[in-house]
């Protein structure tokens, strides 16, 4: 039986999988698939290895198609995490760890929200406006599991801001979304580049305290979503 923790693709059959190099696997007698979906028997399964991981890309997504581990370890496995989550115990532990999490959400929302408020730098004139969009961005841009750049903890709070706010008006003030842009290596990227410094000097008008221009996009946009939260 095989030792090994590997992470490889689905096969061209039901008991087979693909490694990165294109060889085919056969799954080991014993052995069964545990179904994606119950991340704490996936973790215990795979702690006990071996197992095999199997994924898939889709686009650019990539989804697990399951476990691979031998049918005594997902059994063994299986029985144990029933037996603790039947104790009261275990149900009081995940409240207290929901939470913490959505104590830690709230915190993170609050501090979003100022973010890109201190980002937007609006004129006093424009305070109202500024809300409007700060509550706008923070409300696409903050959800767990969103997949946004204000998810990642990599950059910044204040970079994250900026970059949820040309994203947002990316969308909500350009006609980006019904572009055809040609697939040329660079193109779409050279596109919200240009986008972005567009975007950009609008923001510059608001700071100004400039008053704002007929048909304003971003007036356009927040009237809508002003509209949406009343």
């Amino acid at each position: 039986m095989p030792t090994e923790t590997r992470s490889l693709r689905p096969g061209p059959t039901a008991r087979t999988a693909l490694t990165e190099a294109g060889a085919i696997l056969e799954v080991p007698a014993g052995w069964e698939l545990l179904p994606p979906g119950d991340a704490g028997l996936t973790r215990r399964v795979k702690a006990a290895g071996p197992t095999w991981t199997v994924q898939e890309k889709v686009g650019r997504k990539l989804f697990s198609r399951g476990v691979w581990a031998p049918a005594v370890t997902i059994t063994s496995a299986r029985a144990a995490l029933a037996t603790e989550r039947s104790d009261p115990a275990y149900a009081r532990k995940l409240e207290a760890g929901r939470d913490r999490r959505e104590k830690k959400q709230e915190a993170y929302v609050e501090d979003f929200r100022g973010a890109v408020l201190a980002y937007l730098a609006f004129d006093a004139r424009h305070a109202q406006l500024a809300a409007i969009m700060a509550d706008a961005v923070t409300k696409h841009a903050t959800p767990v599991g969103s997949g946004t750049v204000a998810r990642t903890e990599r950059i910044p709070i204040d970079e994250r801001a900026e970059s949820a706010v040309i994203a947002w008006m990316r969308h909500q003030t350009t006609a980006y979304d019904d572009m055809v842009v040609p697939r040329v290596r660079g193109e779409r990227r050279r596109v919200r580049r240009m986008l972005a410094e567009r975007s950009k000097a609008l923001l510059t008008a608001y700071r100004r305290g400039e008053p704002a221009a007929p048909g304003c996009p971003l007036q356009r946009s927040l009237a809508n979503e002003a509209a949406r939260a009343s």
